[in-house]
C-alpha cells in the first residue's frame, strides 16, 4: 500500500521569492528513506506539508490516497490523527502530563488508532519497554526525564495506534553520537515492527552511515531556489 505519493509539488513561501520544488518521492508501507538537506533548505516545510498542517501547494501530494488539497481543514487534520505519528525536532511532549499519558495522546483524537489497540495503557507500556525506558520511568513526569529518555518517549507516542506513516523531523539534533546511533536503532526497529512507514529528515550528513542499510537516502532533492517575485 502507498502512504505517501507526492508528484510535482512545488510551494512558495510568501514574500520570499524562494519555491521549495519536489519532483517526485513516494513511500510505501514498511519504507523508509532518509532526506538530508541542509538547514532552511525546507525540509519541516515539506513535513508540514505532508501533514496537511501548510496548504497552498501546487501539484500532487497523497497520503493513502487521499489528495490532501481536496480535504477540508478538519478532513486534514481527522486523517493526520489517524494515519500519521510525528516525531517533532522539539519533542513537543506535554509537561503537566506524565510518560504513559504522553503516550496515551495520540488515542484520544482518534477512534480508528485506538480500535487497533486492545489494551491502551499496555500497549504505551510496551512501546516505552521497547525503547529501553524503565518501567520505574513510566508514571514520571516527563520534566524529570533526560534529553534523550524524552526523544524515546517522543517515539513511542507517534508509534501508538500503528499509524501508517511516521513523520521525524530531525530526531536527533540534541543527542551525541553514541545516543543518536542507540536512538536511531530502536526507531527502525519499532517502525519495522509496526509496518509504518519513516520518513526522516535531516541536516546531518552522518545520518547516512548509521542508517544506510534498509533506507532510501534522498540528499539535496528539494529543489529549493530563488525565484523572481
Amino acid at each position: 500500500m502507498t502512504q505517501l505519493a507526492i508528484e510535482g509539488l512545488s510551494y512558495r513561501w510568501s514574500g520570499s521569492g524562494r519555491e521549495l520544488r519536489v519532483d517526485e518521492l513516494a513511500l510505501n508501507a514498511g519504507e523508509r528513506v532518509l532526506l538530508q538537506g541542509p538547514s532552511g533548505s525546507g525540509k519541516s516545510t515539506l513535513l508540514n506539508l505532508i501533514s496537511g498542517v501548510l496548504s497552498g501547494y501546487q501539484g500532487r501530494l497523497k497520503l493513502e490516497g487521499a489528495e490532501l488539497s481536496d480535504l477540508s481543514a478538519v478532513g486534514r487534520d481527522r486523517l493526520r490523527a489517524e494515519s500519521m505519528g510525528i516525531i517533532f525536532q522539539q519533542f513537543n511532549l506535554l509537561p503537566y502530563l506524565n510518560v504513559e499519558e504522553n503516550v496515551l495522546m495520540p488515542l484520544k483524537f482518534s477512534k480508528e488508532r485506538r480500535c487497533r489497540v486492545g489494551n491502551p495503557t499496555k500497549e504505551a507500556r510496551r512501546l516505552l519497554t521497547a525503547m529501553e525506558l524503565d518501567e520505574s520511568l513510566h508514571r514520571q513526569p516527563v520534566t524529570q526525564l533526560s534529553v534523550g529518555q524524552q526523544q524515546r518517549v517522543a517515539v513511542a507516542r507517534a508509534l501508538i495506534g500503528s499509524p501508517g506513516l511516521i513523520l521525524a523531523d530531525e530526531p536527533t539534533s540534541a543527542l551525541d553520537p553514541k545516543a543518536r546511533d542507540s536512538f536511531l536503532s530502536l526507531l527502525t526497529q519499532q517502525c519495522a515492527q509496526s509496518g509504518s512507514a519513516l520518513l526522516l529528515v535531516s541536516h546531518d550528513p552522518a545520518l547516512a552511515e548509521v542508517v544506510e542499510r534498509g533506507y532510501q537516502l534522498v540528499v539535496n532533492q528539494l529543489g529549493t531556489e530563488v525565484l523572481p517575485c
